[in-house]
């Protein structure tokens, strides 16, 4: 997948459930639709060029995930979030 394909924003619930993930900085479980699982601590939600990014701590390294890139993520206090398209 390129990352100059459109952004396809994701479901506002899933948003918020990031969001919460990043004010608590939650270790979360992170499935991406390349089939690449992580550990990841949350820390930031971005927008840039209308293309929203998860900031999170993996492996000690900084990475910017494009949402729409996330398949699922879980973690005990919010469960498991199917990541959909709004």
């Amino acid at each position: 997948m390129s990352m100059n394909e459109t952004y396809q924003p994701i479901n506002c619930d899933d948003y918020d459930n990031l969001e919460l993930a990043c004010q608590h900085h939650l270790i979360l479980t992170l499935t991406l639709k390349d089939g690449e699982v992580l550990q990841a601590k949350a820390n930031d939600l971005v927008s840039r060029k209308n293309v929203e990014y998860l900031v999170a701590d993996v492996s000690g390294e900084t990475r910017e995930l494009r949402l729409d890139k996330i398949s699922s993520f879980s973690h005990p206090q919010i469960g498991t979030v199917v990541v959909s398209e709004s």
